[in-house]
């Protein structure tokens, strides 16, 4: 009947004991690895100690590897009060030899706050390899799913937190990756968990690093590496009435759109360039007020779209290819601000080198009224210039502001959708084109109750995630089609 190790990262916290006797309760539980930086004192029997913390290192994966003895290994991350529904473990077990997956995980009944709620999670697929995918609490492997995965792709890699990102990843090369749509357990707790911004705080660098180069070794077993050779932007075939354009889309903004615009319009540069704003049918006063500032400024130029079923992708559409569109076009959102008045002429300066067809600038997190704000500078250095055609693959964003060569982004153009629409298009610009990176503050991004990715509930994080995955995945998918083809390197 015992069929099971399962594996704990111990924190000692108060209900660690508890919930181990809890485990070791279950029929199908044989033992419990503990892994803890010192051996925890009165350890149930039935528990083994395991220098070590959770996400594990690849050399503590390979030692669990070798040695476990049964068929199936549960993972439990820490930090978390667990109980599971009834018959969860036959479930998993079940599912694992039905399917012949390597991973098995399911959805989970989460209490927050002394409420609870279904806590649905995503679909895996080829383009999910992030290593923040949310499998939740439990996940359980197939001890011989592992060790053939170790086996043909070499030993899990990595230090402490990067182990598990890597068994994950060659385990899903070899079997199924299979996702239960059932709520086999209750769940509490996840204290300390990371927070939206915590894989660009600056102490996380160096583990950043070691993960970008397991993704990259991903990528190069998939066959979707790409070499860092580019193709240069060609001379402009077109013309521009203006060398730069700023772009910011709005729908409802009447609380910050003029001191947007202001920023826009304060810029000093040595060419001229306009700012145009995409009013996506304001019916808060917006529209009223972009009319006002349009009449005292020649170069604000509002457009309002024909069509009502734009989003914001739609309406970059409508600036990009607008005949009012510069050379270049430069982002800013309708409730940011530009840090100084020389951000453009950074910009467009880089831009007009003939190396970028994509700039990308830091931002600095500030709340309502302009105050800084944890963690601060948000430099995504993360992405790194020698491997960023790959690096864009793993990161879930680049950082802002964006900036364009109009000429290039026309060819592809955004994809009409409110969420990830510059990480989409960045992600096809990369896969010819080299973007450059500007490291010093350029920008304020305000943080409050409107943003798009505030205060996001279960079911629209999930499909704000799964919509990220599934352009990865197309993106994979392209750059495995353009090996193929032969067509590796770029035109230098």
């Amino acid at each position: 009947m015992s069929k099971i190790t399962l594996v704990l990262g111990f924190t000692g916290a108060s209900y660690a004991l508890g919930l181990l006797e809890y485990f070791l309760k279950q029929s199908y539980v044989s033992k419990v690895l503990v892994l803890a930086g010192d051996k925890p004192e009165m350890l149930p029997k039935g528990c083994e100690y395991r220098k070590g913390s959770w996400p594990a290192s690849g050399e503590i994966i390979n030692r669990i590897a070798a040695e476990v003895k049964t068929p199936y290994l549960l993972f439990l991350q820490p930090n978390w009060h667990v109980a599971l529904g009834p018959a969860a473990l036959e479930r998993f077990v079940e599912v694992v030899a039905t399917t012949r997956a390597g991973l098995v995980y399911s959805d989970y009944y989460e209490i927050k706050g002394g409420e609870g709620q279904e806590h649905r999670v995503n679909e895996y697929q080829l383009g999910s390899i992030r290593d923040d995918f949310d499998f939740g609490p439990l996940t359980i492997f197939s001890t011989a799913a592992v060790r053939r995965s170790l086996r043909k792709w070499g030993p899990a890699a990595g230090s402490a937190g990067a182990g598990v990102y890597d068994l994950r990843l060659k385990v899903s090369l070899e079997q199924p990756v299979y996702h239960l749509r059932e709520c086999l357990y209750t769940a509490e707790g996840a204290e300390g968990a990371p927070g939206l911004f915590s894989y660009v705080d600056p102490g996380n660098y160096v583990r950043q690093k070691e993960l970008e180069d397991i993704a990259t070794e991903h990528l190069r077993r998939l066959g979707a590496y790409l070499e860092p050779v580019y193709t240069k932007p060609p001379l402009a075939r077109q013309t521009f009435p203006v060398e730069a354009s700023i772009v910011i889309p709005v729908r409802n903004r009447a609380h910050t759109i003029a001191q947007a615009v202001e920023s826009a319009l304060g810029q000093e540069a040595d060419f001229p360039f306009n700012v145009l704003v995409v009013d996506n049918h304001s019916t808060d006063g917006t529209t009223a007020l972009l009319a006002e500032l349009a009449g005292r400024h020649a170069v604000l130029h509002p457009m309002i779209p024909k069509r009502r079923d734009l989003n914001i992708g739609g309406c970059w559409n409508e600036a990009l290819f607008s005949p009012a569109c510069g050379r270049y076009a430069v982002q800013l959102d309708s409730d940011d601000l530009y840090a100084s008045p020389q951000v453009l002429q950074k910009i467009v300066a880089l831009l007009r080198r003939g190396h970028y067809a994509m700039v990308v600038g830091s931002y600095t997190l500030v709340n309502a009224d302009l105050e800084e704000i944890p963690p601060g500078l948000i430099d995504h250095r993360e992405w790194t210039k020698t491997n960023g055609r790959n690096n864009a693959l793993r990161v879930n964003g680049l950082g802002a502001p964006r900036a364009f060569n109009t000429e290039i982004i026309r060819k592809f153009g955004f994809l009409n959708v409110g969420y990830g629409e510059d990480y989409a298009l960045a992600l096809r610009i990369s896969r010819e084109y080299e973007i450059g990176r500007i490291y010093e503050n350029l920008y304020l991004c305000r943080r409050w109750g409107g943003n798009s990715d505030a205060a996001l509930t279960i079911d629209r994080k999930n499909r704000y995630d799964a919509f990220k995955d599934q352009i990865r995945t197309l993106e994979i998918v392209a750059r495995q089609k353009l090996n193929q083809s032969g067509r590796k390197r770029g035109i230098k």
